[in-house]
């Protein structure tokens, strides 16, 4: 297993390379760019841009630069003249300047990360907390008056836009409990520094996004659990086994849902990239400070450097997920075997 592993995390380095240069290519695919964008927008409010202050900000962002330049002063960095030091880069973890924000976009991101964070882990513990007694009760009690009403409510779930379901809980939350609608915290806790009250005001508020995200992932976890486990329950070897007189709990939690449990472990590595993405239209509804709303705005500005230094942290936390789920599912299930033919 650890040969695997570090042969994975080699193929992490070619990998990560070609998504840059893929990454870079997407993000100036669109025509124009931020700082045309940016003038027209200053011309609209009667702001007037001369050519001289134009050429000065095109020099500035360096927008005028070949593709193939950009691209290599973005991953790479640049090298000073005079010192012959290097700086920047995405190997050294400097992730550029945003041009709309005008701050560095690995500040802008740790100010986000932590509440993308907060959510994404409650509702991961939440989701799999629900989905797997409720999945193996459905599956065991099939046809059953409570297999019906959770195949119902699984229905209901999966049918639901989170977007429709974020407007009823905001509105449900002000009038039972007295919760400001919309953002993490109430007014009077936006800017406060952290304490006990502070953490209180964001206990009260991260139910909303979380209950909001996790009635889609538990219903669509709870019906794949349920199919999987209802195809082991009739293979031979669970009838045999109980034919010989095995106990019926532990043989289904030792051998059947170990077995169901496969295909969601190996979705859990696109938990990872989901705390930058999350559900963009839920926070954007919700008011969110979060890292969604940002990627998107930056898509929809141009800021290439904030767009693409965001695609890139989902591109290696994708990558490092995926090696998180197949050493998961190398322990879970000893059937999976190296090229050596030894079961792990």
């Amino acid at each position: 297993m650890l040969l695997l592993i570090l042969k994975r995390l080699l193929w992490m380095i070619p990998t990560l390379f070609v998504v840059s240069m893929i990454v870079f290519t997407i993000i100036q695919l669109p025509p124009g760019d931020y700082l045309t964008s940016y003038i027209a927008a200053l011309e609209q409010t009667g702001d007037s841009v001369s050519a001289e202050q134009a050429q000065a900000l095109r020099l500035r962002f360096g927008v005028d630069e070949p593709k193939p330049m950009q691209y290599l002063h973005w991953a790479f960095g640049r090298r000073d003249a005079k010192t012959h030091a290097w700086s920047g880069g995405l190997i050294r973890g400097d992730l550029g300047m945003s041009f709309e924000w005008n701050r560095p976009v690995a500040l802008l991101l740790k100010e986000r990360i932590v509440v993308s964070l907060a959510i994404a882990l409650v509702t991961l513990v939440l989701t799999w907390a629900l989905a797997v007694p409720l999945g193996i009760y459905s599956a065991v009690k099939q046809y059953s008056p409570g297999d019906y009403a959770l195949t119902f409510l699984g229905f209901l779930g999966l049918a639901t836009p989170n977007f429709l379901l974020a407007l009823v809980c905001m509105y449900l939350g002000y009038v039972w409990f007295g919760v400001t609608p919309g953002g993490i915290f109430s007014p009077a806790f936006q800017t406060a520094a952290w304490s006990w009250p502070r953490f209180a005001d964001l206990l009260a508020h991260i139910w909303v996004p979380v209950v909001i995200v996790g009635v889609g992932n538990t219903a669509g976890l709870m019906r794949v659990l349920r199919g999987n486990l209802l195809d082991e329950l009739r293979k031979q070897y669970v009838l045999t086994a109980r034919a010989k007189g095995l106990a019926r709990v532990p043989l289904l939690l030792k051998y059947p849902v170990r077995v169901a449990l496969i295909p969601l472990v190996s979705t859990i590595g696109w938990v990872l990239p989901a705390i930058i993405s999350g559900s963009t239209i839920t926070e954007v509804v919700l008011g969110l400070p979060t890292t969604g709303p940002l990627l998107l705005q930056s898509l929809m500005n141009q800021d290439m450097y904030l767009a693409g230094g965001m695609l890139m942290i989902m591109s290696t936390l994708t990558v490092v997920g995926t090696l998180v789920s197949d050493i998961l599912l190398l322990l879970l299930d000893p059937r999976i075997r190296m090229g050596s033919g030894e079961a792990v």
